[in-house]
Formats: C-alpha cells, sequence, structure tokens
C-alpha cells in the first residue's frame, strides 16, 4: 500500500501541469537555493576563484549587514525605487489604453502594432544618448530609459490580453442591448484584468532589469550606481549587495503582485 502512496505521488511530480502540494514546493525551492549556496561556497572557499572576484557569503552577508545601517545606503533604495515605480507608472498610464485599444479595434491595430513591433527589439541602451539629449541628465533621463525598456512590450501585451476575451461574451453583451462603450467598459475591460494584472507582473520585473542600464546615465545616487561604483574599486562584496538588494526589490514587488492577483480574483485557479 505505502509502495502504491509513493508511486502515485511520483507519478504527480514528474506529470504535465500535474498539482503537487505546497510542501513538495517550498522542498524544491529550499533544494535550488541550498544547491546554488553550495556551489558558491566551494568555490570561494575553496578559492578555486580568487576572493577578490568572488567573495565568500559570509563577506557578502556581514557586508549587507553594514549596508543596512548606511543611510546613503536607503538613500539610494529610494531614489531606485523611485526611478523604477516612475518608468513603470508613465508605462502603464500609456501602454494599458493603447494595448486596450490595439487589441479591440483593428484600425488601432494597425496604426499602433507595426511600429511598436519594430521599435521593441531596439535595446533601451541605444537611446541613452537621444535621451541625454532630449531630457538632459537628471530624473527624467533614468524614469525614460525605463520607461522605453517596459512601454512597447506592455503595449503588445495589453493588445493580446485584450484579444484573448472571448468574442462570444461581447457579441452576448450587444444581443442584451448594450452600447460599444459598455461593452468596453462593463465587459472587455472587466475580462481581462486578471490577465492585465499577470501582464503588469512580468513589466515590473522588467522595469528593475533596467535600473542598473537607467542609472549610467550621469547618476550619482542610486542602487544601480552604487553597483557600477563599487566595481571601480574591485569591491566585489558590495556588488553582491546592490545585486541581491535589487533582487530582493523585485520579488517583493512581484509577490506583491501575486498577492494581489490572489486577492481580487480568487476564483482563478492557480493563482499564485
Amino acid at each position: 500500500m505505502e509502495t502504491l502512496v509513493k508511486k502515485r505521488r511520483r507519478s504527480t511530480l514528474f506529470a504535465i501541469r500535474g498539482e503537487i502540494g505546497s510542501k513538495s514546493y517550498m522542498t524544491g525551492v529550499v533544494i535550488i537555493v541550498a544547491a546554488i549556496l553550495v556551489f558558491w561556497s566551494v568555490m570561494s572557499y575553496g578559492e578555486f576563484v580568487n576572493r577578490t572576484f568572488l567573495p565568500t557569503p559570509d563577506d557578502v552577508l556581514r557586508e549587507f549587514g553594514v549596508q543596512l545601517h548606511n543611510p546613503v545606503f536607503w538613500h539610494n533604495v529610494g531614489i531606485s525605487i523611485f526611478r523604477v515605480g516612475g518608468g513603470f507608472l508613465l508605462a502603464c498610464i500609456l501602454g494599458i489604453p493603447l494595448g486596450i485599444l490595439a487589441g479591440t479595434y483593428r484600425i488601432a491595430e494597425a496604426i499602433l502594432v507595426p511600429p511598436t513591433e519594430f521599435i521593441r527589439y531596439m535595446p533601451a541602451t541605444a537611446f541613452i544618448p537621444l535621451i541625454m539629449v532630449w531630457a538632459g541628465i537628471g530624473e527624467w533621463a533614468k524614469i525614460l530609459v525605463i520607461f522605453l525598456g517596459c512601454f512597447f512590450q506592455l503595449l503588445l501585451m495589453v493588445a493580446d490580453n485584450a484579444r484573448a476575451v472571448s468574442n462570444d461574451l461581447l457579441q452576448t453583451s450587444y444581443t442584451l442591448g448594450a452600447k460599444r462603450w459598455q461593452v468596453i467598459e462593463k465587459v472587455l475591460i472587466p475580462a481581462l484584468l486578471p490577465d492585465l494584472m499577470n501582464t503588469l507582473r512580468l513589466i515590473i520585473g522588467w522595469a528593475w532589469t533596467y535600473l542598473v542600464v537607467a542609472e549610467l546615465v550621469a547618476a550619482s545616487s542610486g542602487l544601480g550606481f552604487s553597483i557600477m561604483k563599487a566595481q571601480r574599486f574591485l569591491n566585489t562584496d558590495q556588488i553582491f549587495v546592490g545585486i541581491l538588494a535589487i533582487g530582493l526589490l523585485g520579488l517583493f514587488t512581484d509577490r506583491a503582485f501575486a498577492y494581489c492577483h490572489k486577492r481580487f480574483f480568487p476564483w482563478l485557479e492557480g493563482g499564485r
């Protein structure tokens, strides 16, 4: 009987889209994190890589503790959050309405999607010289780099979210007497909100990845700036601290979006 239970559990673990319990899920997370730490420890403590280039975990942890008591670190955290939030919010303000239009009306799709498909393959770093000419080297320049890194992807993904809404649902609304704007406001937008929340969750992740690039634009503060400054003096423990700080902030925002998705759309299966 016990053997049969184990076989069923094993078949569930490796089944395509098979469900697993929270205990198994967390076990997998702990195993991969432990494996990374073990590999890092072996390479650094065993001096397979010079500690100047790969500090030990305890060196990084000690430096992280030092930075937590440093007001400059918290200033850098705050300014980086401001820049990421500003670029992401600006992308949402423009990208979500345009994406809904492109996913709803074919004429809007013809106008918006082709140039967006073209521009989205251009790296945001290529626009930095133009941004410095157009917006100077102040905060707007950093925000615009993050905005450009998010906007075009967001528009296309929101358009896909709008197209994914069942056409039968829209036609039923017309049959029941709804006007065109009522269909958009009362049916289309509420129906795409769950997918839109997942899209925003992905885009905020991209916003954090563009932070270091944005802070190359004549920055004198921010986590990206602190990483580049530490690189000049080969302070790799500070580089690791900066990377971990960005990763933790990104993870926090990701979990916040995941919580909101679960909180606002509890009827959807598989929402975490």
